[in-house]
């Protein structure tokens, strides 16, 4: 989004696609390292051998290790720029869903349009985004989900 948001222009925004992110492959490497530190190591993710004989017809990306990009997407493609801000945090989520498994080797980004904008307080501001996780080639997207973001300005 190219406008700076304030409380005087919070709901400009609202209904509108506030950006899309480059597209990210997903590797084995990024997975197996997403396994460890989770430490899932199911051999759908990390056993591509295994993996292989499912109906995936491979090994697939945890749906966790997917969700988690959000904060890349978000910083590469559709983060607000709010007048005055001091930092963002994680706020969580309305709602998630996994419609589609990420085979290891596709490309995904993320996609938000801004659903809602409030001022909770003076100064915090929470954002609700709808976010599409799309795989480069496929119809169907990774997941989808309302997420929650509070920013803070100063």
């Amino acid at each position: 989004m190219s406008r700076v948001l304030s409380s005087q222009n919070l709901q400009e925004g609202v209904g509108q696609e506030s950006g899309v992110s480059d597209w990210v492959e997903v590797s084995q490497e990024d997975v197996n390292l997403f396994a460890d530190v989770t430490r899932d190591h199911q051999f759908i993710h990390v056993d591509p051998e295994k993996a292989a004989e499912t109906p995936f017809g491979g090994p697939i990306a945890h749906g966790f290790l997917s969700l988690s990009m959000l904060s890349h997407f978000a910083e590469t493609g559709f983060a607000l720029d709010v007048s005055n801000a001091v930092m963002g945090v994680n706020y969580g989520f309305d709602k998630v869903r996994f419609i589609n498994p990420v085979r290891v080797g596709a490309k995904i980004r993320g996609r938000a349009t801004l659903l809602e904008a409030t001022e909770k307080s003076p100064g915090q501001f929470l954002f609700k985004h709808n976010v599409v996780v799309e795989i480069d080639g496929v119809d169907k997207p990774a997941l989808i989900a309302e997420w929650l973001t509070m920013i803070v300005t100063g």
